[in-house]
C-alpha cells in the first residue's frame, strides 16, 4: 500500500461501525475514492471534524491495489460550506452538485479541471456572490463539456446545419443529445422546445471558462433552462437525480 496526499470534496459519508465510517471523496489528484476512516465517529476523531459532505479538505489515504476499500489516514479541514445555515435553496444546490458528481464519475478516474469546475462551483454557492440557477447551468454544461457529453447546440446534431434562424425556438432532442432543424426534427421522438433566449444562455454556458461578472437568468428562462437539463441528465444517467426536484424551484 502507499500513502497518497490530495486535496478533496466530501461527497458522501455512510456510517460503518460505532466508530468508523465509509467516504466517498472526489480528490483532484487521483478522482472518485472510497475510503474506509476507522475512528471517525468518536469524540476525539483523528479526521478534525473534516468529513462533512461538501468540505474541502486536505487528505492523507492508503491507496489498496485490489478491489477493497481505501484506508483514510488523516483530513484537515480547508473550508466548510455554511451558505446552508441560512439559504436552504443555495444547500440543495451545493447537494446537487456532489450528487452529479458522484453519480457522473467512475472511481480513479481524474479529472483535474471537473474537481477546480467543482470547487470553484462550490465556493461561489458558499460566498452568495452571483444567481444560484446561472451558477449551476455553469457547472452542468461545464461538466458534460469535460466529462465528452455536452450537447450541440450551435448545429443540428442530425445533419451538421449551422443553426441560421437565432429568433425562432429551437427543438432539443434528448436522444440525439443536441438541437434539431425543421427537416431532422420530424419523426423523432423524445423532443423538447426552448425559446431563442433559453438558447442563447445555454450557448453561453457551454464554455467552462469563468464567468467574472454576476449573471443573472430570468425566472422564465430558468424554468425552461432547468426542464431541459433535468431531462437530458436524466436521460444520460438512466435516473433522475434525487435533487432535481429542489433545484427546479430555485427563485
Amino acid at each position: 500500500m502507499s500513502s497518497e496526499k490530495s486535496t478533496a470534496i466530501v461527497l458522501r459519508v455512510v456510517d460503518f461501525s460505532e466508530t468508523s465510517c465509509v467516504v466517498t471523496l472526489m480528490t483532484r489528484d487521483f478522482g472518485k475514492i472510497t475510503a474506509l476512516a476507522k475512528g471517525a465517529r468518536r469524540r476525539k476523531s483523528p479526521f478534525e471534524a473534516a468529513l462533512d459532505v461538501l468540505a474541502i479538505c486536505r487528505i492523507v489515504f492508503l491507496h489498496k491495489k485490489n478491489h477493497s476499500l481505501d484506508l483514510l489516514t488523516e483530513a484537515k479541514l480547508d473550508r466548510r460550506f455554511r451558505a446552508g445555515s441560512y439559504d436552504l435553496e443555495r444547500l440543495y444546490a451545493a447537494y446537487y452538485v456532489v450528487e452529479l458528481l458522484a453519480a457522473m464519475t467512475d472511481e480513479a478516474d481524474r479529472h483535474e479541471r471537473l474537481f477546480d469546475l467543482a470547487e470553484d462551483t462550490i465556493f461561489r454557492l458558499d460566498s452568495r456572490k452571483g444567481c444560484t440557477s446561472a451558477i449551476l447551468l455553469r457547472f452542468e454544461m461545464g461538466t458534460l463539456s469535460i466529462l465528452g457529453h455536452s450537447p450541440m447546440l450551435t448545429q443540428c446534431v442530425g445533419c451538421g446545419r449551422q443553426r441560421t434562424t437565432p429568433d425562432q425556438r429551437v427543438s432539443f432532442g434528448l436522444n440525439e443529445g443536441g438541437i434539431l432543424c425543421r427537416s431532422c426534427r420530424k419523426g423523432k421522438t423524445n423532443v423538447v422546445g426552448l425559446s431563442s433566449d433559453s438558447w442563447k444562455t445555454m450557448v453561453q454556458f457551454s464554455s467552462v471558462s469563468d464567468h467574472d461578472e454576476p449573471v443573472i437568468i430570468t425566472e422564465g428562462i430558468h424554468l425552461e433552462t432547468r426542464s431541459v437539463m433535468n431531462q437530458y441528465l436524466a436521460h444520460l444517467l438512466g435516473y433522475c437525480p434525487k435533487l432535481q426536484k429542489y433545484i427546479t424551484k430555485i427563485r
